[in-house]
């Protein structure tokens, strides 16, 4: 059990939009695991009001933690106090660890998508994948890359609109060791076609026009695996038409599940918890398999 605190313990998911988030329901059922008593809710916040909102994070008691969705994972980890690896080098924040009192806030970011990503592909059998791609460019490729390169990954190709937006992580890749190469949206149906390892990053549909021309190709057949973090609606496009060519897909959820398990670690580190049993209940609470 926590200990009673003078003010009721409270956390949060922060993006827009954020209605469709699963991450209360895991929350959730995870605290109740725990015996914990803390309410977490989802907050619709734009990059706009990030600053005012954790401005009252840090004047307001009972707060315990964020999770962070997009658009707001890298302007936060410039609002933070300090950050942990993999988020320091990957300049890209999911959890953020809220210690201390009113007037005496250390805010700690964290990146949890790391392990979601690394542990959700480890899980479908992928082990130091050869030919892997990423699609989309933002703060959960940089995630991706990372994962990639923990599961022992020598390259990855990175699969985007606008390569000068996505320069950073060819920064990312030298620090963590793996070879980033950025290519173009016009050859994104050839990349995934050719890889043994996909991760989509995109959001929900982004992905539609690489479905359609894999689904169009005479005799496109896989035995790789397919990650999309995309969870809803499920399959996405883009798995139908993998999973349709004889791949694996695995979904964004198996991701969520991972990272939120790491998340409520990081929030609550003085409770006794069995990840594999905070796992289950939260597969339970989303109507999902356990794993």
């Amino acid at each position: 059990m926590v200990p009673a605190s003078t003010a009721p313990l409270r956390a949060a998911v922060i993006g827009s939009p954020i209605g469709h988030s699963k991450s209360p329901l895991l929350h959730a059922a995870a605290y109740r695991e725990l015996g914990i008593e803390c309410s977490y809710t989802a907050v619709d916040v734009v990059e706009a009001d990030l600053g005012a909102f954790v401005d009252g994070v840090r004047a307001a008691p009972g707060w315990r933690g964020l999770s962070v969705t997009m658009p707001l994972k890298a302007a936060v980890a410039r609002l933070v106090d300090a950050t942990t690896e993999p988020a320091t080098v990957l300049g890209v924040v999911n959890t953020v660890v809220v210690d201390g009192g009113p007037g005496d806030r250390v805010l700690t970011g964290h990146n949890t998508d790391v392990a979601g990503v690394a542990n959700a592909l480890a899980s479908a059998g992928v082990h130091e994948p050869g030919h892997a791609v990423i699609l989309g460019g933002g703060g959960t490729a940089a995630a991706a890359v990372a994962a990639l390169a923990r599961l022992g990954a020598a390259t990855v190709r990175v699969v985007v609109r606008r390569p000068e937006a996505s320069a950073d992580l060819l920064r990312v890749g030298q620090a963590l060791g793996i070879d980033v190469v950025l290519v173009p949206w016009s050859t994104a149906a050839d990349a995934v076609a050719a890889a043994d390892v996909v991760v989509s990053t995109l959001p929900p549909r982004a992905a539609d026009p690489v479905a359609a021309s894999l689904a169009a190709t005479a005799g496109f057949s896989t035995q790789g695996t397919l990650l999309d973090v995309a969870y809803d609606p499920w399959p996405s496009t883009l798995a139908a038409a993998w999973q349709h060519a004889g791949g694996t897909i695995v979904p964004g959820l198996d991701m969520l599940l991972h990272q939120a398990v790491e998340q409520v670690r990081l929030f609550f580190p003085a409770t006794a918890q069995d990840p594999q049993g905070v796992l289950d209940v939260m597969c339970d609470a989303v109507g999902a398999a356990r794993r």
